[in-house]
């Protein structure tokens, strides 16, 4: 600047900020540090994530504590039976380490490789493409949820919005009747230009002048084309053209050329509400073309372009609930003040109206979003005094957005009532069956959402979230410890209704009478809070938690969700049209709201009884082993001698076993269609049946049989050849072992009966190879090693085929006679 020219001041703020990868083409840039680290809004938008742990692995671990003590309580029955004779407690860690297979070491390892065979299935699932498995700890989860938390817009709703109803207070329009506001758009711009070219003083439509005559009430031409007028005016929209091909090199006038068609023009906007209106008022004849920092352009259906200058535009914000805009018309010079909002807001700026209200709640009752749309003409006086004391505003380091919405108040009153617009955000594909079928498989569902409380219900219903015939009880707004006592009274009277709460009414009853309110809430068949912030999202999960104990999972498409997914057991994310960060933050990603029903019932039904099978057949594998060896020491007077020499001992938890224990990932007790078609089945999941104390004393029970059987009919039968034991006892018990898994596998896969043949090929081979490691125990060792000729004998044949049979044909006829009297609920579907 040079030195006389007036010093400009000019307030900072977004308009004049610039972000990362700016590039400057002219001018200077002053840098100045406005928020960083723990101050910007991100951060403290972010809560840590916890680490999150599945219920199986809980439940295993509990498990696996009462296996170490039974070791050492086995362990000191040894020695105690043994009278602690010499060196006793050197025999007690000697017997610790001889059956230290009860610990089950080797589950962590088959656990988490079955997850990731879990999530390798749930990406390649054709029937829910695009799905993304971002842990690799928790799929079981989902074949546990009792509590299903989800977001409204953009998960159960497509977040695409469709202009569907125009309320002038007189007379309404629907999607039928849009052509009469078209034909009433081309009448009064027709009427402007053919008086504008008659008489280029006036270019308004034809009405009487609002100052001569204030009372005189308008056409209902006029008053439409003033509502459509403001729709197009007030918002943040900006038409965009993709450059055509060919026409780069060429030069302007390809250019002008391009701007103006229809076919190439997108509008970007912060909300698709506002694009859903431009895009609406284009329709009826008067479009968008083109938008710069400080014009826009309108075309008319003759095909005029309107030019307004924008003077000052004031965005929305969440507290504000509104959005205005200052323009002056080019050809007439007038002034106006636009403005659209939530009723809540604008209710109070308007003139006085009968009808507002109740048509806000009448479409919100019909799903609809709704805006309220003022105007108000300003003289070039009343805005340059505005101007002034805005900038100063503006300008001021105190209190600068009070002192500025303050400023901005001041023009906000009695402003001229245009309209009431309705905008649909319809349903995603197949929510109806979905939230029916989540329902059906017992899980209660929740519905957080932003939304007005009436919207909110009508989508509840709209969507069966809330079944036709069922009650709602609708919670009054409460304030006070009072009001909210003599509520939830009210509602503890009502039994078998959905509730419907506003996230303030919520707060207060979480306040004070937190237990009560979350026991009855959880007995609702469903449950919608609206006007919720995503802390308050976050704080919901976390008391279903921590009040039931049950397994939650929460679902959503924004960054107003993340918190949510990221509190709860089990989260999953949309991706939608607000981008990916619930996506990335979530435990499991999908691409539609209806996936989440093939998820549940197959997949986490599926990696649930999987990881449940796979869990107790590792622990039996250990303690079938160990029963053996506590029979065997038992026999030669408590001597903490090993029965099986390391390589065996290494090769039966690996190459002998592994391949058919682990097979058992691939096993399904019923089938996906018939899954997805009894969604009740689902409930029985939920209890956890089928990893529970129960169930391991079951197998407790089996290893201690079988490991006995084995072990005392190998020293029964083979009391001549006494010398071979070792390779007898052991043949048996790999037998067993692969038995035991073609007894329990429910579904046969190809890969299954593979790996049973493996794991025998692997062992009979071995038996030629190894033969020195089947030598006689060390107490006997007076003959040579179990050679191959005795091992090929019928003799050896029968007596082992014998023991394996004695030791699983019980059980199998055990198995037949409950699975006769009392089926357990799949079979019978299966049947």
């Amino acid at each position: 600047q040079e030195d006389s020219d007036p010093a400009v001041h000019e307030s900072l703020s977004i308009e004049n900020t610039l972000w990362a990868s700016t590039v400057v083409a002219s001018g200077t840039v002053i840098g100045v540090v406005i928020y960083t680290g723990k101050e910007t809004r991100s951060v403290m938008n972010t809560s840590n994530p916890k680490n999150k742990v599945g219920l199986l692995d809980l439940e295993l671990n509990q498990l696996t504590k009462a296996l170490f003590l039974a070791l050492v309580a086995l362990s000191v029955v040894m020695v105690t039976l043994q009278g602690f004779v010499g060196p006793w407690y050197r025999n007690l860690f000697r017997f610790l380490l001889l059956f230290s297979y009860i610990i089950p070491i080797s589950l962590r390892v088959n656990l988490d490789m079955g997850k990731a065979a879990y999530g390798w299935m749930i990406m390649k699932d054709d029937n829910i493409p695009g799905t993304v498995v971002r842990t690799s700890t928790i799929p079981e989860e989902l074949g546990r949820l009792v509590y299903l938390l989800t977001d409204k817009t953009g998960t159960l709703t497509q977040n695409e919005m469709i202009f569907k109803r125009l309320h002038l207070g007189t007379v309404s329009y629907g999607t039928d009747t849009m052509d009469e506001i078209q034909s009433h758009i081309i009448n009064s711009y027709s009427q402007v230009h053919s008086q504008s070219s008659g008489n280029s003083t006036s270019s308004t439509p034809s009405r009487k002048p609002q100052s001569a005559a204030p009372k005189v009430r308008k056409s209902v031409s006029s008053r439409i084309h003033e509502a459509v007028k403001a729709i197009a005016l007030c918002h943040n929209v900006t038409p965009v053209y993709e450059s055509r091909a060919g026409v780069s090199g060429e030069t302007e006038y390809a250019e002008v050329d391009q701007d103006f068609s229809d076919e190439n023009r997108t509008y970007q906007a912060s909300s698709p509400d506002e694009v859903a209106l431009v895009q609406w008022t284009a329709s009826v004849g008067l479009t968008l073309v083109s938008r710069d920092l400080t014009s826009v352009q309108l075309k008319t259906p003759g095909g005029h372009i309107l030019t307004y200058y924008i003077l000052q535009i004031f965005p929305f914000t969440s507290e504000s609930k509104r959005m205005g805009i200052i323009v002056r018309d080019e050809s007439s010079g007038e002034i106006t003040f636009y403005m659209k909002g939530a009723d809540v807001a604008m209710s109070t700026i308007v003139q006085y109206n009968d009808w507002l209200e109740e048509e806000c709640g009448n479409m919100a009752r019909e799903g609809l979003r709704t805006l309220v749309v003022a105007k108000k003409s300003l003289t070039e006086e009343q805005y340059q005094d505005f101007e002034s004391r805005y900038n100063q505003a503006k300008l001021s380091i105190h209190d600068r957005n009070l002192k500025v919405a303050a400023v901005v108040e001041s023009l906000e009153r009695e402003m001229e009532l245009l309209c009431l617009t309705g905008v649909e955000d319809q349903l995603q594909a197949d929510v109806r069956p979905t939230l029916e079928m989540l329902r059906n498989a017992g899980i209660k569902i929740w519905m957080l959402t932003g939304d007005k409380l009436e919207t909110a219900t009508c989508i509840a219903k709209s969507s069966h979230l809330v079944s036709r015939t069922q009650d709602i009880h609708i919670f009054r707004p409460v304030a006070t410890r009072g009001e909210a006592h003599l509520e939830l009274n009210a509602f503890r009277r009502k039994h078998d209704c959905a509730l419907v709460i506003s996230g303030d009414s919520l707060e207060v009853c979480l306040k004070y009478y937190e237990h009560e309110f979350v026991e009855l809430a959880c007995q609702c068949p469903a449950v919608v809070c609206c006007r919720c912030s995503p802390t308050q999202k976050a704080h919901i999960v976390k008391l279903l938690q921590h009040h039931t104990g049950k397994r939650t999972c929460a679902i959503g498409d924004g960054g107003n969700d993340v918190s949510m997914i990221q509190a709860a057991d089990c989260g999953i994310g949309i991706e939608g049209k607000e981008g990916k960060q619930a996506s990335l933050a979530a435990d499991f990603s999908i691409t539609q709201f209806k996936h989440i029903g093939r998820l549940l019932m197959v997949h986490g039904r599926n990696s649930y009884k999987r990881s449940a099978a796979l869990g107790q057949f590792v622990m039996h594998r250990g303690l079938i082993i160990s029963t053996m060896q506590a029979v065997f020491s038992s026999v030669f007077y408590f001597a903490s001698v090993p029965l099986y020499q390391g390589f065996l001992m290494v090769g039966y938890a690996t190459i002998y076993t592994m391949f058919p224990v682990f097979s058992l990932v691939l096993d399904q007790d019923v089938k996906p269609e018939m899954a997805l078609l009894y969604p009740e089945l689902y409930k029985d999941l939920t209890k956890g049946r089928s990893l529970s104390f129960k169930t391991f004393l079951i197998w407790v029970l089996i290893s201690i049989y079988q490991g006995g059987i084995l072990m005392y009919g190998a020293l029964l039968l083979f009391e001549s050849e006494f010398v071979h034991v070792v390779a007898i006892s052991f043949t048996a018990l790999i037998l067993t072992e692969l038995l035991m898994v073609a007894l329990t596998i429910r579904t046969w896969h190809w890969l299954m009966v593979v790996a049973e043949f493996l794991s025998l090929g692997c062992y009979v081979a071995s038996l030629a190879f190894l033969n020195e490691y089947f030598a006689p125990v060390p107490c006997f060792p007076l003959s040579g090693s179990a050679d191959v000729a005795f091992i090929t004998t019928v003799t050896f044949l029968w007596k082992v085929s014998a023991i394996t049979v004695v030791s699983c044909l019980p059980l199998y006829i055990l198995k037949y006679l409950k699975r006769k009297f009392s089926p357990p609920s799949y079979s019978k579907l299966t049947s």
